[in-house]
């Protein structure tokens, strides 16, 4: 079947589980496909399958400031961007008169949900934002009031973007309640590095911490406090300063201090979040404030006992943190996933289903539940 499946490029995550999924359906699955990707994705897209189509398209990219996103600074980018749009609307031209797809998948990615749409294709959504429009949380978590606004924004936000795909196909590493039809949980899509180094993974002396945003000044001095052991990625920058490591990111050398720290400290951002749940390593998640998504992660992280939730970073936060990891990992212990193989064979299965009956269902009214999402 030839495939196109599309890649939203606001961060990294979207791109490394889309190469998981992509690697399958060609090699495994032996399907037709190719690739629409904003941002920086696109280079890393691109050197991952050298023998594929990996087409550059204009998207939105969040700018952040101190550990929040800059309303302003993106509204300006997304401005600056406007023109590189109208090149997206010749390519979906282009699509119709060469590949001429015969199925969409979307990571939340908008380009291939319209040339579905467009064409009446079957579409299929796969990423991790759908579990804030499509599962049920009340009951499940407590909301903090000073978050609710964010989250009625992604609510709004997540709800409008897909909308009436045939499947959602939902990465999490929790479990709650679905509230709407054609929706499927399945744990966190993990690259092959993290999941072979399941077997060789330890307890050190270190505790890594991932910081995407290098406005945020106080990172370095506040750990430099502490009398631990810190990797430090994300600054872009190799130094070492006492007992602060900064190290410029390479995925071998990633993978390798992940598997053996004692402990992470990051954001909310999903995939890390589900590979240091699968490795076993208890995390202290500080969310990007304005970003709900990493909020929920967050939230459910602390309800599950795998780490804890904090709204802002300080030197006592995380020396309490480091003083209960060891309570946070054994009830890591009973965490259990099997490679990818769920969502793997669940796609499979649509796709054959969509190859035999075309659309898998009528999606042109989107069903809407009665229960509250919160």
């Amino acid at each position: 079947m030839r495939i196109l499946y599309g890649v939203v490029g606001e961060g990294m995550g979207h791109a490394t589980r889309s190469k998981v999924i992509i690697e399958h359906l060609v090699k495994e699955a032996r399907h037709e496909v190719e690739i629409v990707v904003s941002g920086r994705a696109h280079g890393f897209l691109t050197r991952a399958f050298p023998s594929l189509k990996v087409h550059e398209i204009a998207g939105l990219s969040m700018i952040y400031a101190n550990n929040k996103v800059s309303k302003f600074r993106t509204a300006l980018q997304f401005i600056k961007s406007i023109p590189a749009f109208t090149e997206n609307m010749d390519l979906m031209d282009r699509m119709r008169e060469g590949f001429r797809p015969e199925l969409c998948i979307a990571d939340f990615e908008s380009f291939a949900y319209q040339y579905a749409r467009q064409h009446r294709l079957p579409v299929l959504s796969i990423d991790n934002m759908q579990i804030i429009n499509r599962c049920k949380h009340r009951g499940q978590v407590e909301l903090p009031e000073s978050v609710r606004t964010s989250y009625r924004l992604a609510k709004e936000i997540v709800r409008a973007k897909l909308p009436r795909c045939d499947h959602y196909l939902i990465t999490t590493f929790f479990f709650p309640p679905i509230r709407k039809k054609r929706t499927s949980l399945y744990p966190p899509i993990l690259r092959d590095g993290i999941l072979d180094a399941k077997a060789t993974a330890t307890v050190g002396d270190h505790v890594l911490v991932y910081q995407t945003s290098d406005s945020f000044h106080d990172l370095v001095p506040t750990l430099q406090k502490l009398p631990t052991r810190f990797i430090v990625y994300g600054l872009k920058k190799n130094a070492e300063l006492g007992n602060v490591t900064l190290k410029e990111f390479s995925e071998t050398g990633f993978v390798d201090d992940l598997k053996t720290a004692r402990a992470v400290l990051a954001g909310g951002g999903f995939s890390l979040m589900g590979e240091a749940v699968y490795l076993g390593k208890p995390l202290l998640s500080v969310p990007l404030e304005g970003q709900f998504e990493q909020t929920l992660n967050a939230l459910y992280l602390e309800k599950l006992g795998y780490g804890e939730y904090h709204h802002q970073l300080s030197g006592e936060g995380i020396a309490k943190f480091l003083d209960n990891v060891d309570r946070y990992a054994e009830k890591l212990t009973h965490y259990r996933q099997d490679r990818n193989h769920l969502i793997l064979a669940s796609l499979d299965e649509l796709i054959e289903e969509i190859g035999l009956k075309g659309r898998l269902v009528d999606v042109e009214k989107e069903e809407e539940s009665d229960d509250e999402i919160f």
